[in-house]
């Protein structure tokens, strides 16, 4: 899709000024932990997946502006570039996958077991059907290494009408990866945040 014309993608003219931003960036940055909260499920001990919509990568390209200084539309526009995929368009979800890990030891355990993780994240639906991650077109140029994974990725799911309407019912989210299964019953909070994505 185009994203210079889809509604609900970020342009230049949505990302404040340095001193604009910092005048808002307190109640801004309550809002997307909020967001975030209700947007976040935890699959077993290790892995964390976020659902992004426009609020959340909006935080994420003003922050990146204000670390890096960033003060051009062009640099402005180098990091919607980035970023803009992840926001959802109709029928589609998008999301970061964590797997967290806090020691050494952990790292050289999970990250090579975890080998294809992006394409191992599932919804089940109540009529029966799946809709299975992808990795996003970007990062997935990025993963080189076939024997050990990133820590992070980004995924999408796209959905069919008939899997929104189901989706709408309930959902569990899965993984069903050889090395790591972990089912969870999406909460009805988390349920209404993802229809909002999925819905036009």
């Amino acid at each position: 899709m185009n994203t210079s014309t889809s509604p609900r993608k970020l342009t230049v003219d949505d990302i404040a000024d340095t001193r604009a931003y910092e005048r808002e960036r307190e109640g801004f940055r309550a809002h997307v932990i909020e967001v975030k909260r209700r947007r976040r499920v935890h699959l077993g001990p290790i892995v964390t997946i976020v659902f992004e919509n426009r609020d959340t990568m909006r935080f994420q390209v003003q922050e990146m502006a204000r670390v890096e200084r960033i003060l051009t539309d062009e640099g402005i526009q180098d990091e919607l570039d980035v970023y803009n995929p992840l926001i959802p368009e109709p029928g589609q979800l998008c999301a970061t996958l964590f797997i967290e890990l806090t020691t050494d030891e952990q790292v050289k355990e999970w990250l090579p077991k975890l080998v294809g993780v992006e394409h191992s994240v599932v919804f089940r639906l109540a009529d029966g059907s799946e809709v299975r991650s992808r990795a996003e077109a970007r990062h997935a140029s990025q993963l080189t290494r076939e024997h050990v994974t990133a820590a992070v990725h980004f995924i999408e799911f796209r959905f069919t009408p008939e899997q929104v309407a189901a989706f709408g019912v309930g959902a569990v989210l899965a993984i069903d990866h050889a090395a790591y299964e972990a089912p969870v019953e999406l909460p009805a909070h988390t349920v209404d945040e993802l229809l909002a994505d999925l819905l036009p």
